[in-house]
């Protein structure tokens, strides 16, 4: 028995687990989930719907559904040319009118509308709806200081035309 050779025995390795990259993926999948919960929520448009607008004098017709005394039309054409009008051009609240550009021209026009709106629905959150149609022959400056000058207003509804009436390009082209 004496050459019968030791046991070896195997050492027992203390086993130790690196946790650092589990912890460090843990904080990528909250951050991840946190960041697609976030963007999955609903997000809420405020929507103008028209008003119904009933006009006895026209035996009752709705007009853009939209009261005509709210809106306002901006013609803009070359030389830095503006011709406004309200309401409707076969049946205008004021004549058309050559306006310019600036303090004086253009935005004491729509601060006075707005306050003629103001006035007429009673009502101080109402506002003009603007309808800017720029020509063929306006330029991109001109637009863009029409925006302008709806942001310095205060004016949110507003919409950009291109489709003329054979009524406006006679009005541009007259005045």
């Amino acid at each position: 028995m004496e050459n019968l050779p030791k046991k070896v025995r195997s050492k027992k390795l203390n086993t130790r687990v690196d946790l650092t990259a589990m912890v460090s993926v843990s904080f990528l999948l909250i951050i991840f989930f946190m960041v697609t919960i976030e963007l999955a929520k609903p997000k809420v448009m405020e929507l103008g719907l028209p008003e119904r607008y009933w006009d006895d004098e026209w035996n009752g017709v709705i007009i853009c559904g939209v009261d005509y005394h709210r809106i306002t039309t901006i013609l803009l054409d070359d030389n830095d040319k503006i011709v406004t009008y309200s309401g409707l051009l076969f049946d205008p609240l004021e004549n058309p009118k050559n306006v310019s550009y600036g303090k004086n021209g253009i935005r004491k026009e729509l601060v006075n509308k707005i306050k003629q709106v103001q006035d007429y629905t009673g009502d101080y959150r109402k506002n003009i709806i603007v309808i800017i149609k720029p020509s063929k022959k306006s330029n991109y400056g001109n637009l863009v200081d029409i925006l302008d000058e709806m942001k310095i207003t205060g004016i949110n509804t507003y919409a950009i035309v291109n489709d003329f009436t054979p009524e406006e390009t006679k009005l541009l082209a007259l005045k």
